[in-house]
């Protein structure tokens, strides 16, 4: 990815990176982003959306009706930014708290895509982010459901990732007061499957698989 001005990270730079792999890592560990764009008028939105990471494109879609996929799809700049919260940091200092945490920005822009087959393909994609093995066990889209849906191949023009680890910066100063300092780990975890009200089955194997890997088993 070639370094421009607009994704450069100013603060902290040596939390940077540029990295297709890291890019690409922080993108495939989450399937929920923020996209930020600026309507007609000048005004900006930034608007929570589901994704899904296909080669060096990022895939949305959305109603054909909603706005933010048709300002998207006529082509205007746009920026996709994803974060993960790994922990809290806890310093001595009101001033040194903080969050560990692994961050992407993209810009880009994205164009429709109208074939028929790619589209059931990237909804399986979408479903198979969200959890790995669902799609097989659900159907796919037919003709009514594709034609009610926009779906955007984002292209990732540039990107920048940035990453906090570690414990609290504290100042030489505060080490020694007797205050607890320290981080506390943030994980994703998941409670046990609520069956729809008019689904009699045990969960299939996509859920039991995440919850074994939500026990560690």
């Amino acid at each position: 990815m070639v370094e421009t001005a607009r994704h450069q990270v100013r603060r902290v730079k040596e939390r940077a990176s540029y990295q297709r792999e890291q890019v690409h890592a922080i993108l495939d560990a989450g399937f929920l982003a923020h996209v930020g764009f600026a309507g007609s008028d000048g005004q900006p939105f930034v608007i929570p959306m589901m994704y899904a990471r296909d080669g060096e494109d990022i895939l949305l879609h959305g109603s054909i009706a909603s706005r933010l996929m048709k300002s998207l799809a006529e082509g205007i700049a746009a920026c996709v930014s994803v974060t993960h919260v790994d922990g809290l940091v806890l310093a001595r200092s009101h001033f040194h708290h903080s969050a560990n945490y692994r961050s992407v920005v993209c810009f880009g822009r994205a164009v429709v895509v109208d074939d028929a087959a790619q589209k059931v393909a990237a909804l399986a994609r979408f479903v198979d982010a969200i959890l790995p093995g669902r799609a097989a066990e659900s159907r796919e889209a037919d003709r009514n459901e594709l034609a009610a849906t926009l779906l955007l191949r984002f292209s990732i023009e540039d990107a920048s990732a940035k990453v906090r680890q570690g414990e609290p910066k504290d100042d030489p100063a505060d080490r020694g007061l007797p205050l607890w300092a320290g981080v506390v780990p943030l994980q994703q975890g998941y409670a046990a499957p609520i069956a729809a009200s008019d689904c009699p089955l045990p969960p299939p194997a996509s859920v039991r698989r995440l919850l074994a890997v939500g026990d560690g088993t």
